[in-house]
């Protein structure tokens, strides 16, 4: 009895301590592993920016990269470096690694906070010491490996012809080696149907990697038309498969019964293509077709018939098709018989394009756009690649079939190497056939036979005499003339350039518009539906920046006030030239505003525009400020910006004015400090006015000097009689000035007649003649012959009033 209790207890604690024994002996192994540092690796510091980074990892990428390094850990040193950095690099992963030590993006929170699994993590991922796990890439998969520039010169256009299956991997990803043996066994299957097949290392093409929008590995991404696609499902054989058939546009294969075959064959007309159809048992049309007719869907129209359908026994009898063996028929322009036929077991795909390149074209194809015309008559190049196009200019309507089908006739028989036979409608094609007929009456079809010479268009062409109606003799004409044409080249003895032929097939613009909305709205969809954020970020940030403004343009419109929407009719203009000074005042509060952009833009110097419009003016830079008063304010600013127009466009060139009334102690603070440029000069003496309205300064911040200009009283007054005497002793002082330096000095002599200081009698029409003589003014500062004055500091605004009153 005991020894059975003693056996059961055994085997119960057996296990037990069996699970003790393996826990201990794991944490020990978990606790001897190293941590593994990316910054020790690449020898940076934890506060490095991603430039200190990215240098240190070119430059040990470099030293140890095993082409060029032999060492036998150069191998394993490389990789610790770009897996350091690729940890680094990443603003997420390395503030996890920080403060975590996590070193997986989607690894959750508080999973390594425990030190002995975190080592584990460590350890698993990337010590090699502890798996032992082969590093070496499969030599097979170097030829689909992709590069930046080699994705955008031959696999983006290349896309539009057929579909490509792209995997992004990286060096530490076990999931990539899980899926690797059905990855391989996919790319055996469906490469040699036509499938593009490519791999993205994220360590290695960052670059492309973030373009095609793949931010971890593994990825897989269907490419089609240069539109990316992210494959969502099980990793399985038949779901890659059936991922790039949907990757297909749905209307490439159409479906063909007794019903509908004769239309389809007839549709040559419109569609301007050859017609394909492929006989088969099968009830799902084969991917190699599919393949094709994506490559391929810009010739020719694909159809395909189920032989195993008992809708189909029509079209079956009629073509005599036989069951054992997949068959394909291609018809141009007579639906009744085909021109070529393949049939095989095993249709291979060298096999199937050459069939099809070999046809993708009618026997008289409509030139519907540009790219067709290049195409069925190249440019010469050498005598032996000398083509001629001869091109038949007719109508749509009923009258011109007749005719249309004797040329597809005679083009038929007459079929040569350096012949192409072709139509236009004239109506569709009118630049073209007003190129080549010139002023001939297009009363009836026309052939012309040209050669082209250069890409720009230039043509040699020669026009058959007599039309073209189908007749036995147009027929034998016409037959003459090319045999007369293969012995002279010099025939074709017209010369001309065509213009670039309009794209008949383009589809309009709301129909491009609604395709892209569709692709839009698929991808906001797709991203979702599987929460793939950073791939639809882009789109959902352009819808929102749409809502909002169309909302906000609503709303907007809703709350503003009605008299915002109703412009107001300008005022009557005042013909009363005289105002009194109260007049004056009463506008004083809104004049302050720069003047219309019809004349010049002038800003006010405050303490808050001070220092950015003279202290820190940039070197080279004048500012021209008009002293002015409340009273004055309008009148001055008007005639200001009339005189000074014509300087504005000038870049140097600033324009400001100086409110006396707010700030009547910067003025004579800045003439009292103001020293002359020359000892000639003369300094500002006690018969200087207080009154500094219309005086105007050019300031020089840079350099620390001025120039100013007095005003001048010119205008006529009409209430002063001595007006006429007036003027002669302005004429009289106007002729005296002979030299720059004596023109100063007169000049500033005539700044001096103005109002005395005791006079109140300072009406609008002698303000606003203040500044007749600014114009002139203004030309010697440009020549630079103004007297300068300079000063040793600019006063401030804030401080003037409190300077100059210490200073008297």
């Amino acid at each position: 009895m005991m020894t059975t209790r003693s056996t059961g207890w055994t085997a119960r604690t057996c296990p037990v301590s069996l699970a003790i024994f393996l826990l201990i002996i794991t944490l020990h192994v978990v606790q001897s592993t190293p941590d593994f540092d990316p910054y020790k690796v690449l020898s940076v510091s934890r506060s490095a920016s991603q430039a200190e980074i990215k240098r240190a990892y070119k430059n040990l990428a470099r030293e140890w990269h095993p082409d060029k390094n032999k060492d036998p850990g150069a191998e394993d040193m490389f990789i610790k470096i770009s897996k350091s950095y690729e940890i680094l690099s990443n603003e997420e992963r390395r503030s996890n690694f920080d403060r975590y030590g996590q070193m997986h993006e989607n690894q959750p929170f508080g999973q390594s906070q425990h030190r002995g699994f975190r080592h584990f993590d460590h350890s698993f991922y990337f010590d090699e010491s502890f798996f032992h796990f082969p590093r070496s890439r499969d030599f097979a998969d170097s030829k689909y490996m992709l590069h930046h520039a080699h994705f955008n010169s031959d696999v983006l256009p290349d896309s539009y012809k057929r579909p490509y299956l792209i995997k992004v991997t990286s060096e530490w990803c076990f999931a990539c080696i899980h899926i690797e043996p059905v990855w391989k066994e996919v790319a055996m299957e469906l490469e040699p149907l036509g499938v593009g097949f490519g791999i993205v290392d994220l360590g290695y093409e960052r670059r492309l990697a973030n373009q095609l929008g793949a931010y971890q590995a593994p990825s897989i991404i269907g490419l089609v038309n240069g539109r990316v696609t992210f494959f969502h499902q099980a990793v399985v054989r038949e779901h890659l498969r059936q991922f790039v058939e949907d990757l297909l546009p749905h209307n490439l294969v159409e479906r063909i019964n007794d019903k509908n075959y004769q239309a389809f064959l007839d549709s040559w007309r419109v569609e301007n293509k050859p017609s394909l159809l492929l006989f088969d048992v099968v009830p799902v049309v084969p991917l190699l077709y599919k393949l094709t007719a994506f490559a391929f869907r810009h010739y020719i129209r694909f159809g395909y018939v189920d032989q195993g359908a008992t809708h189909n026994t029509k079209l079956l009898q009629q073509f005599n098709i036989n069951t054992y063996a997949p068959t394909m028929l291609l018809f141009k322009e007579d639906t009744e018989k085909p021109v070529d036929i393949i049939q095989a077991r095993g249709m291979k795909k060298q096999l199937m394009d050459e069939f099809v390149s070999n046809n993708k074209f009618l026997q008289v194809p409509r030139l519907i756009n540009q790219q067709l015309f290049d195409e069925l008559c190249p440019v010469k190049q050498f005598h032996r690649r000398r083509k001629y196009c001869v091109l038949l200019i007719t109508g749509e309507d009923e009258a011109s079939l007749p005719g249309n089908k004797a040329f597809v006739d005679f083009a038929t028989v007459n079929k040569k190497d350096v012949l192409r036979f072709a139509y236009v409608y004239q109506r569709q094609q009118q630049p073209l056939c007003q190129a080549l007929l010139h002023t001939q009456a297009a009363t009836f079809p026309q052939v012309v036979i040209l050669e082209r010479r250069s890409q720009a268009g230039r043509v040699l062409y020669r026009s058959v005499s007599g039309g073209w109606n189908g007749s036995e003799e147009d027929k034998y004409r016409l037959h003459e003339q090319l045999e007369l044409l293969q012995k002279d080249p010099t025939y074709l003895s017209s010369d001309t350039t065509l213009p670039e032929l309009n794209n008949e097939m383009a589809p309009i613009f709301i129909i491009q518009w609604m395709h892209a909305a569709y692709d839009y709205i698929l991808q906001i969809y797709d991203g979702l539906l599987y929460s793939n954020w950073r791939e639809m970020m882009p789109i959902l940030s352009l819808i929102f920046s749409a809502l909002f403004i169309l909302f906000g343009t609503v709303i907007i419109q809703a709350f503003s006030e009605p008299s915002e929407s109703n412009p107001h009719k300008p005022k009557p203009k005042e013909q009363n030239t005289t105002q009194t000074e109260d007049d004056a005042s009463s506008r004083a509060s809104t004049s302050s505003r720069p003047p219309r952009k019809d004349f010049v833009e002038v800003t006010e110097l405050t303490d808050i525009t001070y220092t950015s419009n003279l202290v820190k003016l940039r070197p080279g830079h004048i500012n021209v400020v008009l002293v002015l008063t409340n009273a004055s304010n309008n009148a001055l600013l008007r005639k200001f910006a009339k005189e000074v127009f014509s300087f504005s466009g000038t870049q140097t060139l600033h324009f400001s004015f100086l409110n006396a009334d707010k700030h009547r102690h910067w003025m004579p603070l800045l003439l009292h400090s103001a020293c002359p440029a020359g000892p000639s000069e003369s300094h500002f003496d006690d018969e200087e006015s207080s009154d500094y309205t219309g005086h105007v300064l050019a300031l020089n911040g840079y350099k620390k000097y001025f120039c100013l200009f007095r005003p001048v009283f010119t205008g006529d007054d009409p209430n002063d009689s001595s007006s006429d005497t007036s003027d002669c002793r302005r004429t009289s002082r106007s002729r005296s000035r002979s030299s720059s330096h004596s023109r100063s000095r007169s000049h500033s002599r005539e700044d001096g007649a103005m109002p005395k200081r005791g006079s109140s009698r300072a009406t609008s029409i002698e303000v606003h003649h203040k500044l007749d003589r600014l114009g002139l003014w203004m030309e010697r500062l440009m020549e630079g012959t103004l007297p300068r004055l300079y000063v040793s500091s600019w006063p401030t605004l804030g401080e003037a009033s409190t300077t100059f009153a210490t200073e008297s």
